[in-house]
């Protein structure tokens, strides 16, 4: 039981951090270095360490919109710093940002271009080892789909956390349903192809709404955890993110909206990108799936409904764990949860 004169003296520490030195998260990013670049991609491999890396490449493979940086979100909640202090050779492919002059990239280019090259890029810089994928959102997604259209790719395994396939099974996307049936899918169409894709500011916009509970009653909560400087730490750092979100490719988003939105393709196991089918039953390697518990963007039953299909995996572990779409990647209670699943996981891929 912490006594009230620490519980105040805790309070103002944590004041004076945020009012005179900008704030109290470590922000830092781990060290890296380059290794690779080419268009919408940078790979970078982490040099640092309590222990000297070894073991398989591990590549990082973050969604479209949020920044790489949710793989590394601050000292003490970063998935790269507990994988680099575990001394696992890990690596990270970064898209940058997107601009209007991107607008006609599709998914094709992400599953052709970006994540073939960096997953050879890593694999060769490790020397020919196969590479271990560990993906949140939609990068599970493009890993799912890239191991099952280029089966000669050197992956050994996947990780997807917070990925849904079944879009019918996300509530907050309900209301929109029956317009869109309405509008014969058109009813986005035209501010898309407008824009260029989805502006960035939109995508924080809507992102913050999936969670509008927590931002209106977050200043009470701020000040109740005033003396709590591992909170406080963790909303700036939730902060810092969501002010680097990165705007959709008109294409892609377009194909997100039609194919995965609208018609719910990969429910069934495949998408079809302009007569090019690609099914999830190819998916020819372990993979572990892990849901969050208050997940309102890829919800529980979202996500689980891709267990069914990856039937010619040889094995597929689905867990769940506490947080929401980023706090069951990089939550507070990630370490314990997402992240322990993710190392038995992978020790389990050892010969």
């Amino acid at each position: 039981m912490v006594s009230a004169p620490a519980r105040l003296a805790a309070a103002a520490s944590n004041v004076v951090g945020k009012v005179l030195h900008g704030g109290v998260a470590d922000l830092r990013p781990m060290p890296r270095v380059l290794i690779d670049q080419g268009p919408n991609r940078s790979v970078y491999r982490m040099t640092t360490g309590a222990a000297p890396a070894s073991g398989p490449p591990i590549l990082l493979v973050p969604p479209l919109a949020a920044p790489a940086l949710c793989f590394d979100l601050r000292r003490g909640c970063s998935l790269i710093e507990h994988l680099v202090e575990d001394g696992r050779s890990t690596y990270l492919v970064d898209y940058g940002n997107v601009a209007f002059s991107d607008r006609r990239l599709g998914i094709e280019h992400w599953i052709d271009e970006v994540l073939p090259r960096a997953i050879r890029k890593v694999s060769a810089d490790a020397g020919g080892q196969g590479v271990h994928l560990v993906s949140w959102s939609l990068g599970g997604i493009f890993s799912m789909l890239v191991s099952a259209d280029q089966p000669e790719l050197p992956i050994e395994s996947i990780t997807a956390i917070g990925s849904p396939v079944d879009f019918t099974a996300i509530p907050i996307m309900a209301p929109f349903r029956p317009l869109v049936d309405l509008t014969n899918g058109h009813l986005l169409t035209p501010i898309y192809r407008a824009f260029g894709g989805a502006p960035s500011y939109l995508v924080s916009k809507v992102f913050r709404a999936t969670g509008i509970s927590k931002e209106i009653t977050k200043p009470i909560a701020i000040l109740k955890n005033l003396d709590d400087r591992d909170y406080l730490a963790q909303i700036e750092a939730v902060d810092h993110f969501m002010d680097n979100m990165i705007a959709y490719p008109g294409r892609t988003f377009g194909q997100l909206y039609h194919r995965l939105f609208r018609t719910n393709d990969l429910a069934e196991g495949t998408v079809d990108l302009n007569g090019r089918v690609i099914s999830l039953a190819d998916v020819k390697v372990p993979t572990l799936i892990v849901a969050g518990e208050n997940d309102t963007i890829a919800p529980r039953p979202s996500v689980e409904r891709v267990v069914g299909l990856l039937e010619n995996a040889p094995s597929v572990r689905f867990e769940t764990a506490p947080g929401g779409h980023l706090g069951v990647l990089t939550g507070r209670k990630a370490r314990n949860s997402t992240w322990r699943y993710l190392d038995e996981f992978l020790a389990e891929q050892v010969v």
